[in-house]
């Protein structure tokens, strides 16, 4: 169901992870606006690497916004993942072609969501990974069940 109001900032934490790099893997999302959680995500994503689990996150989270129909002034996304960040962001090249998929995917869904006026503003932002914790026990808790 849509929500009816537009988010003031939506924070949005993300994480990826494989046991083994490749391994099983899974995601965790949490997003948050005022401290209030809006949806989480803890998915097993099958056996893959590390980035892609970290590119995974950020693209269901994306996803998720879309089908909820979640409108935001401002979206920040915080992972723990420097490298996914500036590959993001465009500071770094993307060398892989599986994760230039990835990213171009990523990329054309944030200009979807733009054109429909769900997302205005939007930053990634690097934390430390003690800074991203909650996201990161998603990862675990569904490596783990």
């Amino acid at each position: 169901m849509p929500m009816s109001e537009t988010i003031e900032l939506l924070e949005m934490n993300t994480d990826g992870g494989s046991r083994g790099n490749p391994g099983p893997a899974a995601i965790g999302v949490i997003a948050k606006a005022n401290a209030h959680t809006i949806f989480t995500l803890s998915e097993r994503i099958g056996e893959t690497t590390n980035n892609v689990a970290e590119y995974t996150a950020v693209l269901r989270a994306l996803e998720k916004i879309d089908e909820e129909g979640i409108f935001t002034d401002k979206i920040r996304f915080i992972l723990d993942s420097e490298l996914i960040v500036k590959q993001i962001t465009g500071l770094y090249k993307v060398k892989q072609p599986h994760l230039q998929e990835l990213r171009k995917t990523i990329i054309s869904l944030i200009k979807k969501l733009r054109d429909k006026g769900q997302i205005k503003l939007m930053s990634f932002v690097n934390v430390l990974r003690d800074k991203n914790k909650e996201a990161d026990q998603l990862v675990n808790d569904a490596l783990d069940n």
